[in-house]
């Protein structure tokens, strides 16, 4: 009518080239079945990791593997980058930015040697996981090769 009870849609950008799949279909359970979020995955094809949406790095894990960005008005994204790269305890990872930064779409947020991953036989699948409050009745993932910046996800 108004516009009133429309809901505001977000979007979720690629932080990285690749091709997107869908999370069902990462080899790791807990991302499988959702246990971390709903989202897509992207087989990077570049180094830099960066910002899937503007806002504010809420956390950068101790190893730099995995990042959050949050909106500030309840939406955040967490970027995971491969399957079991913890174990790593850092190396192969090089954090651009600190904890509290301010990112825009597209903002370099962490770099990585992607042969190191594979060389040490990491699946180097990057789950995009939205937040468990992220109000979200609809979500359109477009699923084909992207690159960083092109839009993944869709949320309503």
């Amino acid at each position: 009518m108004f516009g009133w009870f429309k809901r505001k849609c977000r979007k979720v950008y690629a932080p990285v080239d690749g091709q997107t799949i869908d999370i069902t279909e990462v080899p790791d359970e807990v991302f499988a079945q959702k246990m971390a979020g709903e989202g897509v995955a992207i087989r990077p094809e570049t180094d830099l990791f960066c910002a899937p949406i503007e806002g504010t790095i809420k956390k950068i894990f101790p190893t730099n593997h995995a990042y959050i960005v949050d909106d500030g008005k309840g939406f955040s994204v967490t970027v995971h980058i491969g399957l079991e790269s913890v174990g790593l305890k850092g190396k192969g990872f090089e954090r651009l930015v600190e904890e509290g930064a301010k990112v825009s779409v597209g903002d370099p947020i962490v770099r990585v040697d992607l042969s190191y991953l594979a060389q040490e036989g990491i699946d180097c699948v990057t789950p995009i996981m939205l937040s468990e409050n992220a109000d979200r009745k609809h979500v359109e993932k477009f699923l084909r090769i992207v690159k960083q910046g092109d839009e993944i996800m869709e949320v309503c």
